[in-house]
């Protein structure tokens, strides 16, 4: 096993190159298989995984019911040119239609969440003629060069003279640092104002996650998106959600915008969709655009849109929610995740805040409760990330993996998940924080 395990390590380190990070002196996770809400590496060590692999593998890892369905389509036909019809193509628009809100009903099949955006992004500007996009700092939306410069995610400022033109950002204070009883009327007028500087009529969306995630969960003013809609409705503008994260049961509900009772023009899907096992995305749209192109060409293509394989994939998967009742598990077991950590809190000076909705949560450390200093801040260089680095690599030791950046610790384990598992993970996150409370003032 050693001479097999050093095999695969150095067949990785030596001919792969690994996602926002630099490549020497790095020490993946060397995963062999996984099922459940746990990883085993390829010593055989157990790993609870309590961030859904990238908060993407909501139903558990290893159901084979998604293998079969994958099996039974690849034994008819693996791909097919998009332009073709496949049953599996059309049952899984049906499915769609039926579970997003409002006239949602048609869908742009993508190949993940990024190539989800960019096409949203470039049907809105199609269908309205208009070519500005307003979108958060606060966000993140993908890595391509649209989607990146939609985002507001610093990792977009090593490539900044390469940014796609056209995007106008608004900041959005979140309640934990806002300062004064306004910030909620403060984000609004701040909206207002953006908009009459850029000038309403230049927009052709608004672009917003349906639940802040690895931004840090950030929680947006009451009301903001039914203000959000009322804007648009007024100046022609879409209202574009990005649910690849906050979608299917993540939040306690099928998609993230459900939550506040506003139905948009288009929702972005991508990760929960196959939760994970396929790479595959959708751009969901109503009749009304969709109607709009029933005589003018489309102009949006993917090689690989519409693969019938992935489209089994997502199929099985939004059976698998519905059969296993998993958006109902994950908003019960999303308010005792809230009971816990609440503990926790009393219990761990270096817990500031916790933020959640469902199964999407975000832990954030500070050194002091009552100035709020983050254990490490916005977009941190290595160097100030000491003591972060130290929890996470206890975290890492007592045999968890989860999502982790800057002062933040995500909660968002695979949907299937029980108490005593996220007693078991809150369990390893208390130990690690023990480190950070050292740090404590």
């Amino acid at each position: 096993m050693g001479e097999k395990k050093d095999t695969i390590l150095k067949n990785n380190l030596n001919h792969t190159l690994f996602s926002w990070s630099k490549q020497k002196g790095i020490n993946p996770l060397n995963v062999d298989k996984a099922k459940g809400v746990y990883l085993y590496d390829h010593d055989g060590n157990k790993i609870i995984d309590f961030s859904s692999g990238l908060m993407n593998v909501n139903i558990g890892h290893g159901d084979q019911r998604v293998t079969n369905a994958v099996v039974q389509q690849m034994e008819k036909v693996s791909y097919v040119t998009p332009s073709a019809i496949t049953k599996i193509r059309g049952e899984l628009g049906k499915k769609l239609s039926e579970i997003c809100p409002g006239d949602l009903n048609k869908s742009f099949f993508t190949v993940c969440g990024a190539t989800g955006i960019e096409n949203a992004i470039k049907l809105a500007r199609l269908y309205t003629g208009r070519h500005k996009i307003l979108t958060r700092y606060r966000s993140y939306h993908g890595s391509t060069i649209g989607a990146m410069s939609a985002g507001g995610d610093p990792r977009r400022l090593k490539v900044d003279a390469h940014q796609a033109p056209n995007f106008v950002h608004i900041e959005i204070p979140y309640e934990y640092r806002s300062r004064g009883a306004n910030w909620e009327k403060d984000s609004f007028d701040q909206l207002d104002r953006i908009l009459a500087y850029e000038g309403p009529e230049n927009f052709a969306a608004i672009v917003m996650e349906g639940e802040s995630g690895s931004s840090g969960c950030l929680k947006l003013p009451k009301g903001y998106f039914k203000k959000l809609r009322q804007v648009c409705d007024k100046h022609g503008i879409l209202l574009i959600s990005d649910e690849v994260m906050s979608g299917f049961g993540r939040t306690g509900k099928w998609f993230g915008i459900n939550n506040y009772d506003v139905i948009p023009d288009m929702m972005v899907l991508a990760k929960g969709i196959t939760a994970g096992y396929l790479p595959f995305g959708a751009l969901q749209v109503s009749d009304t655009i969709a109607a709009h192109f029933d005589n003018d060409p489309m102009m949006l293509g993917l090689t690989y849109s519409a693969h019938p394989t992935a489209c089994a994939a997502a199929l099985a998967v939004i059976n698998i929610y519905e059969e296993d009742n998993l958006i109902n598990n994950a908003k019960e077991m999303g308010k005792y995740m809230e009971e816990q950590i609440e503990l926790l809190k009393r219990k761990h000076p270096s817990i500031g805040d916790f933020r959640n909705t469902g199964l999407l949560g975000c832990i954030e450390l500070v050194k002091n409760k009552k100035s709020k200093e983050s254990m490490a801040h916005f977009n941190a260089k290595p160097e100030e990330l000491k003591v972060m680095d130290k929890v996470k690599a206890k975290i890492s030791e007592l045999g968890m993996y989860t999502f982790s950046k800057w002062n933040y610790i995500f909660t968002a384990p695979p949907l299937c998940i029980n108490k005593k598992q996220i007693d078991e993970g809150l369990l390893i996150i208390s130990e690690a924080l023990r480190i950070a409370d050292e740090y404590c003032e």
